[in-house]
């Protein structure tokens, strides 16, 4: 079980007609129905999201029929939605959780399934285990119940688009945006977030310029990750119609990229800074800023200056969720482009942050460039970068257990001055540098961070972080 089905840092993923058959994830949906049942959950049903991959509707019509058969009530979506639209009509449909189908940025050949229980956020990584022990127990026996759905009356299906909005509204300001006649460049990379996002750019009165906006299972021969090598195509958008910012979303819209007025990339580190800064300095929002291990410390410079206590957590939503189902959150950010705020479900949202960049530029009246400089102006200018290089298992162990055992006093010619361990190996060093080297939880990659306010010894740091894999 452990080498075919294993939790991730969000949820189960594997490649179709491999490890993700129909056969397996009967097992996992059989054990996460156990898991309802051994709750007192069972009663409230479940609800079945799924995003626009090969076979995702069958997939889910799949999951339905184990549902039904385990006598579990099931609100269907009636066609692909984005990860936050499923998130939040756990609390629309008042359901014991949801599921959702989806590799989200993983190429085309992944699929996978999250379980969203009913605080409408990530799993925590207590009930994924206690469903991984499920799996355990069911693996081999094919213990597992199956419904005809079709005739069930156990069998609902859903369109909570309009209710999804209606919750954005409660949010974000519409008539701050409508009233700028808003022009917009929109990229979905051909994901399921294209026509709610569209729909709420149509209602905030933004005139919108969409590519990418229909199904293909390919992605159009890449993957669905808005990365800077990937938006190119939005960034000629931006640039040819003139328009005010370029967004866009990951393969099941939980995830955002961005694209200033020049056609500049902003990376999801640059654009949380921004929409921290406004919703402590503009909207006057009060609680604490969680980020993640490799997300920028700028955040917690600008929550500082507003007297906002902020709070670091291994990477993976799932530990921002937590702490925002508990304490008032202004913002929780990661740096690989997941956010959610005060008010909203504990569940990061792409299109919730696209609608509030909008926000933002209208009712400052400025580019995300020139809200970003001031912010620089303030704090100093922060240098950040990701490399993902790819290793094998053992490789990926060794290099983590060299780093933990025996770290460096220096790292070029820059004192460290602590290692944390919690998440990966992450090395604070002199004059708010650091550095962080940890495995992917999705894919066979180490993922290696570099922070600095220097560019000088933010290239240094590029330059050591290549050579500790060759």
């Amino acid at each position: 079980m452990q080498d075919v089905i294993k939790f991730g840092t969000d949820g189960w993923r594997a490649i179709m007609c491999d490890d993700f058959i129909f056969k397996n994830v009967k097992i996992v949906v059989q054990a996460i129905a156990n898991y309802l049942c051994s709750h007192g959950l069972s009663e409230k049903g479940i609800v079945v999201g799924y995003d626009n991959r090969f076979c995702a509707e069958d997939f889910a019509k799949v999951c339905a029929s184990v549902f039904v058969g385990n006598n579990i009530p099931v609100f269907l979506m009636k066609d692909s939605v984005p990860t936050p639209v499923t998130a939040c009509s756990i609390k629309f449909y008042d359901t014991a959780g949801a599921i959702m189908l989806t590799a989200s940025h993983n190429p085309a050949k992944y699929n996978g399934i999250k379980f969203i229980p009913e605080y409408a956020g990530p799993a925590s990584p207590e009930i994924t285990s206690q469903i991984e022990k499920e799996i355990n127990k069911i693996f081999g026996k094919e213990d597992i119940f199956c419904g005809d759905v079709e005739n069930s009356k156990l069998l609902h299906i859903i369109d909570p688009a309009n209710q999804y909005i209606e919750q954005l509204k409660g949010l974000i300001d519409f008539g701050a945006i409508r009233e700028a006649k808003l022009k917009v460049a929109f990229d979905p990379m051909y994901g399921s977030g294209q026509v709610v996002m569209k729909k709420a750019l149509e209602e905030a009165g933004c005139e919108t310029y969409s590519i990418n906006d229909f199904r293909d299972v390919l992605f159009g021969g890449s993957l669905p990750e808005p990365s800077p090598s990937n938006l190119k195509e939005l960034r000629s958008l931006v640039l040819e119609k003139k328009v005010d910012i370029g967004l866009a979303l990951d393969g099941d819209a939980d995830r955002f990229g961005l694209i200033d007025d020049k056609g500049n990339f902003f990376s999801s580190n640059q654009g949380l800074s921004i929409l921290c800064s406004y919703l402590l300095k503009n909207r006057k929002l009060r609680g604490k800023v969680v980020r993640t291990i490799s997300t920028t410390h700028l955040l917690d410079k600008i929550a500082a200056e507003f007297g906002a206590k902020f709070e670091e957590t291994p990477v993976g939503f799932k530990y921002i969720g937590q702490i925002m189902t508990k304490e008032a959150v202004v913002i929780g950010g990661e740096e690989s482009g997941g956010v959610s705020i005060l008010g909203h479900v504990p569940e990061k949202d792409g299109i919730l942050a696209g609608l509030l960049f909008c926000e933002v530029i209208a009712k400052e009246n400025k580019s995300l460039s020139g809200l970003l400089n001031e912010i620089y102006a303030e704090h100093g200018h922060f240098y950040n970068d990701r490399l993902d290089i790819s290793c094998s298992l053992d490789r990926k162990t060794r290099l983590l257990s060299e780093l933990k055992t025996n770290p460096p006093s220096s790292i070029n010619g820059l004192k460290v001055n602590d290692v944390l361990t919690k998440d990966g190996v992450k090395f604070l060093l002199e004059r708010d540098n650091w550095i962080l080297i940890r495995p992917s939880g999705t894919e066979p990659l180490v993922r290696i961070y570099i922070e600095s306010c220097s560019k000088e010894n933010f290239e240094s740091l590029q330059r050591y972080a290549k050579t500790l894999l060759l």
